[in-house]
């Protein structure tokens, strides 16, 4: 039989390229926000606006809510399946319970298969009353015994294990939600199951769901019938398991290969093949540290297996370990090529050293990058100082981004590879991200765990009274501002800045207080201050610009509610406060506002005064050319859209009572209906009356 290393579905080795994700609860290395989760509650709806806050991707778990899914089709060869031949007595069947479907399974053909190895030869199923469900409870049942755990699941239509995203690269998440706590079992089969109908974006409210995905989860199920039998044939020995997690790897289907080679080590434990297999199957899954624990089990077996230590040797290489990258290399066949990445990673890793110890941070910086790029990419060391070096350059947005897009390693696997100054190091510059991001709980318990790893570091033990000094200032903070007590307040956050004044979190939290207090310059410069840290930080750049119309600044204002306008589209407070500012600014500049309302309905042009003003002045206007038989459909999405952009001018003109303006805007009787829309005195856009889609994109990226 083939071994795994035949069988590699993409030659391209797709790293993580990141550091860290889940937090320490949730068994993961760093959780995946991508906003502070920490500040201050607005009191008042009318002086603070809030942004709708965006959720990112829950971690896949196990739910009775979970849609049906079914594993895929598989295409059955020339010659039938059929099952080895059992020295054992058969057990009685009860033919009155089983279905038609199961007797026709039992009448295959037995004969021995031409290749057997390993303990597990000829070894039957004996339960075959059980059936295909009751067969799939227990193939699930052994693989969760075998790793430890009692979290077993019932395998029905409705509840298959299933692989998950293909090749070692997680998805992206959105941001600021939280994972479920997981067991942190290496090779949990629950961790596996597919995703939700809401989970992967297909569901809307509640427990509706798109009709698609019901089609889809029909059609896989009724595709994939044929490798769901195979993976319940009777009799299977290891090789024949081994075999099919090879077919269910070249597919991409890492979960479900591992499952298989799982089995076939349960079945023959000393046989080196199946343990280097599975150590690719995790790779594939992106359990990197795993998957080297399976690799050094299969040398143990089998010291002289020169395709494990080959295998083992790029993993260390993805680590950063060059010299054990290097010793496994030369116990196989190697390519130069090989050998020439090992040491241009080792150059770059060194040079990362020297960096750091100078405190050179450009070049920490532009050294992690070259390493990473050279095959480190999921070196959690490099990743670390790449981290340090961007929190140090006051870049702490692409600091998290470093550890929020990294590998997905368990803490428990990080514990058991890792030395402890090495694992202490790279938890302390995950403290300092999360406090850097406002999760100050986080960043506590990430420091006290790099101490008790590395209890005589000075640095570390320094880093634990920071964390917990600044998480004591902002929740004292937090209560005194909920109590309306906003210089008490200003204090205590200031307290907390002066463990870390570079704090965009609680610089923020200052700038609400100091903007009670009305001491809006001093508010101004804290949100600064927090946004040169953190661009995106969204709710310092509201409390801006609310301070900024408090100050009668119009025009910075309406700068700044346009940006968050481009960021949230849809959120009527933001629009409003716009349409106040950009009024307030014609006030100011002597502009005649009359008429003009928030969220008005469509504006008739009266006058060609009326339309020179409106389409001349800041902002944008969307103007309707028809006539009295126009279509209704037009003015209706030109209504609906009034409602969706209230701080557009939606204008209408009937061409026959004003002919002179539409033709000086060069709309004639006959190409009625026509939409033109301007913006700051410019006219950007011409569209036809009938083309409604157009109609929609085009104020939407305008608007934007």
């Amino acid at each position: 039989m083939a071994e795994m290393a035949e069988y590699s579905p993409n030659p391209k080795k797709t790293g993580c390229g990141g550091m860290l994700l889940h937090g320490l609860r949730g068994r993961r290395f760093w959780p995946r926000r991508s906003q502070s989760t920490n500040d201050i509650p607005s009191l008042n709806k009318k002086t603070i606006l809030k942004l709708p806050s965006t959720n990112s991707k829950r971690r896949r778990g196990v739910s009775q809510s979970d849609e049906n899914v079914s594993l895929n089709t598989y295409t059955s060869p020339d010659k039938p399946f059929v099952k080895a031949v059992s020295h054992h007595p058969k057990a009685k069947q009860n033919h009155q319970t089983r279905k038609s479907s199961d007797r026709a399974t039992l009448s295959s053909t037995k004969v021995v298969p031409t290749t057997q190895t390993g303990g597990g030869q000829g070894r039957r199923v004996s339960n075959e009353v059980l059936g295909i469900s009751g067969e799939l409870d227990s193939m699930i049942s052994d693989h969760q015994r075998s790793k430890g755990s009692i979290n077993l699941v019932r395998a029905s239509s409705s509840n298959v294990f299933l692989y998950g995203h293909l090749g070692n690269i997680r998805q992206p998440a959105g941001a600021n939600q939280q994972q479920p706590n997981l067991t942190s079992t290496a090779n949990n089969v629950l961790e596996y199951l597919p995703k939700t109908a809401r989970e992967n974006g297909r569901a809307v409210m509640g427990n509706i769901v798109r009709r698609g995905s019901y089609d889809d989860m029909e059609q896989n199920q009724n595709q994939n019938q044929g490798t769901l039998s195979r993976a319940l044939s009777k009799g299977l020995d290891s090789e024949e398991l081994k075999v099919m997690g090879n077919e269910e790897y070249k597919k991409g289907k890492f979960a479900e290969a591992l499952v298989f080679y799982d089995r076939a080590i349960s079945l023959n434990p000393d046989k080196a093949a199946y343990r280097s297999n599975k150590s690719a199957a995790l790779t594939g899954m992106g359990k990197i540290l795993e998957a080297v624990f399976e690799c050094r089990e299969a040398i143990k077996i089998d010291p002289s297996y020169q395709r494990a230590h080959h295998r083992l040797a790029t993993l260390h290489l993805r680590l950063g370990e060059t010299e054990k990258a290097l010793n496994h290399y030369k116990k196989s066949e190697t390519s130069s090529n090989d050998y020439a990445k090992v040491h241009a990673v080792q150059t770059h890793v060194n040079r990362c050293n020297e960096a750091r110890m100078m405190k050179d941070w450009q070049t920490l910086l532009k050294e992690t990058k070259n390493a990473i790029s050279s095959g480190a990419d999921s070196a959690l060391q490099v990743l670390a100082m790449q981290a340090e070096a961007l929190l140090k350059l006051q870049r702490h947005e692409e600091a998290e981004a470093t550890v929020t897009n990294g590998p997905d390693f368990d803490v428990d696997a990080c514990t058991k590879f890792f030395e402890g100054p090495t694992y202490s190091f790279i938890l302390q510059i995950r403290a300092q991200v999360d406090m850097a991001a406002g999760r100050f709980e986080d960043a506590v318990a990430a420091a006290q765990r790099a101490v008790r790893l590395d209890s005589s570091n000075k640095e570390v033990n320094s880093l634990v009274r920071k964390a917990r000094a600044v998480s004591a200032a902002r929740n004292s903070g937090n209560d005194l501002f909920k109590a309306s007590k906003f210089l008490e307040a200003c204090v205590a956050y200031g307290e907390g800045l002066e463990y870390d004044p570079l704090n965009s979190v609680l610089l923020c939290n200052r700038a609400a207080c100091r903007s009670k207090l009305s001491q809006f310059e001093k508010a101004v410069e804290d949100c600064t201050n927090a946004l040169n840290l953190r661009p995106s930080y969204s709710k310092a750049r509201l409390r801006r610009a609310d301070c900024y119309a408090k100050l009668e600044r119009w025009e910075a204002a309406i700068k700044e509610y346009e940006m968050l306008k481009r960021e949230a589209p849809g959120n009527e407070e933001v629009g409003r406060a716009l349409f106040e500012a950009q009024l307030q600014l014609k006030k100011q500049q002597g502009e005649d506002i009359q008429g003009m309302k928030f969220g008005a309905d469509i504006i008739v042009v009266s006058s060609t005064d009326s339309f020179r003003h409106f389409i001349t002045s800041s902002g944008m206007s969307v103007v309707l050319f028809c006539n009295k038989s126009s279509d209704k459909q037009i003015l209706q999405s030109m209504e609906h859209l009034c409602k969706r952009y209230p701080s557009v001018n939606f204008l209408k003109v009937d061409v026959e009572r004003h002919s002179f303006l539409a033709k000086s805007e060069g709309v004639g009787v006959s190409s009625v209906p026509t939409i033109k829309i301007y913006k700051n005195g410019s006219r950007i856009k011409d569209i036809p009356g009938n083309n409604l889609e157009l109609l929609e994109s085009s104020v939407k990226y305008f608007a934007a």
